[in-house]
């Protein structure tokens, strides 16, 4: 990860284009559910909300902590990357829930018109 900044970006990337298939399927695909799509919009906005309040860590070390200051930075380090590797497992397990139940209200007949659109290109 390059910094936080990009990660924010990331997560309000993800989040939008999974709202906007939900939008786009509620409104073009015959069949579907409104309520359930429109549920599901709410659901992603919660996410990208609680996922860029989340998106912040905070090592509560001090370099006067350790003995030396290669310590303190690799503990820091190993700090970091287990929050960030937390945080992108469960951001992921959330978008994977919503997409599944995406996927889940778009009808049968959709779905086998969308797989042929696929592989014919």
């Amino acid at each position: 990860m390059a910094n936080k900044r990009d990660l924010k970006k990331q997560i309000k990337y993800i989040c939008g284009e999974i709202a906007l298939e939900c939008i786009m399927t509620r409104e073009y695909v015959e069949g579907v559910d409104p309520k359930k799509l429109n549920d599901l919009v709410i659901r992603t906005a919660d996410l990208q909300q609680k996922s860029l309040k989340n998106a912040t860590f905070a090592f509560d070390k001090t370099p006067s902590d350790f003995d030396s200051l290669k310590e303190y930075h690799k503990a820091s380090n190993a700090y970091f990357a287990k929050a960030y590797k937390t945080f992108y497992a469960e951001f992921n397990k959330s978008v994977q829930e919503i997409v599944d139940q995406l996927n889940k209200a778009i009808p049968e007949s959709q779905r086998e018109l969308n797989k042929k659109i696929a592989n014919a290109k």
